[in-house]
């Protein structure tokens, strides 16, 4: 049997290594680079972790230096980040991206068989 996380901050320690297994760096060669996509992913789960929304994940991490230093963060993502770059990662996990390549301790689905 595999152990639920119960640690915002493990999961997001876990997010960020599984983001950046299977996501690079940037979307874009002209991205802003303010933030990697790891990083966004990692938001996005812990906003699934935490049961909140956009702006609740980001208020938190607002709050939590922890997280911010666990994620790497020097500033927080303003919402609509998070937004779009969710829209971004759930088409290519329909497209058969990360969803496919890794089991997610928190997900309860066992990943793919080595």
């Amino acid at each position: 049997m595999r152990k639920m996380a119960k640690s915002a901050v493990q999961v997001a320690r876990e997010a960020l290594a599984a983001g950046r297994a299977a996501l690079p760096e940037y979307g874009s060669r002209y991205s802003r680079k303010d933030y990697t996509q790891p990083q966004l992913f990692a938001l996005l789960v812990l906003r699934q972790f935490l049961r909140t929304d956009y702006r609740g994940v980001v208020a938190l991490v607002a709050e939590w230096s922890d997280l911010r230093r666990t994620l790497g963060l020097t500033k927080v993502p303003h919402y609509s980040t998070l937004a779009h770059a969710s829209r971004r990662v759930l088409a290519d996990a329909e497209a058969g991206g990360l969803s496919s390549r890794f089991s997610l301790p928190w997900s309860g689905v066992p990943g793919p068989t080595a």
